[in-house]
């Protein structure tokens, strides 16, 4: 599970190296909660317990960071 270093606040940003046949995308956690936001375009995949307010708060951080997440997520899966 590689985590994208490099992004500030009390979230973890990673991907799982099986996940590489599907399009782009970030999981992200905060102590037991987890989603999954898609990264072209930036959309809601998934939303666990996170509640609204708060995924909309993850996606701006997303959009913030987004060539950062992408960078990692090809280096890694090689796309």
């Amino acid at each position: 599970m590689p985590t994208v270093p490099g992004i500030p606040g009390p979230y973890r940003f990673f991907f799982f190296s099986v996940d590489c046949g599907e399009p782009a995308h970030i999981h992200v956690e905060r102590e037991t909660a987890r989603c999954k936001f898609w990264l072209r375009p930036v959309t809601l995949a998934r939303g666990g317990r996170f509640p609204t307010r708060e995924l909309a708060l993850i996606e701006r951080v997303i959009i913030q960071f987004l060539s950062l997440l992408q960078e990692a997520w090809d280096d890694h899966c090689g796309t």
